[in-house]
């Protein structure tokens, strides 16, 4: 079993693709079969497998996420009642109440078996800069 983490910076909503990331980490530890598992450690952002050659899934996904939980300061969002960390806090929480917080990705002859247009994303959900942080484990077996 290794343990590993990856550290982002993100500036404002958007999806984060670290696919290559986890898969050079994945060739320099020499893993064969087995299943990776990432885990983002924050509670308003969330990990994501989605199309990764199409940049227009990315803008849909984002709007998307927009409509479903706009900020607190929408009239649709009244019905909030924690705002203490802004108008985007409570509305990214349940963003990410939507989408995983972890993904579970077999591995065989030492690379993810991702279809041909998936990517792994990291989906900021605050308009602030944060860091953030995916820890990933390679278990063989």
């Amino acid at each position: 079993m290794t343990l590993t983490r990856f550290r982002l910076q993100t500036r404002g909503p958007a999806l984060h693709e670290i696919t290559r990331d986890v898969a050079g980490w994945l060739s320099a530890i020499l893993a064969d079969e087995g299943v990776v598992t990432l885990f983002v450690r924050h509670t308003s952002c969330s990990l994501l497998i989605q199309e990764n050659a199409d940049p227009d899934v990315r803008r849909d996904l984002l709007n998307w996420l927009g409509r479903i939980a706009p900020p607190a300061v929408d009239p649709a969002m009244g019905w909030i009642t924690h705002r203490a960390e802004g108008p985007d806090d409570m509305p990214a929480h349940l963003k990410s109440a939507v989408l995983p917080t972890s993904l579970h990705i077999p591995v065989e002859g030492g690379r993810m078996v991702l279809g041909t247009w998936q990517g792994i994303y990291l989906v900021e959900h605050r308009r602030a800069p944060h860091q953030r942080e995916v820890v990933a484990k390679f278990q063989a077996g």
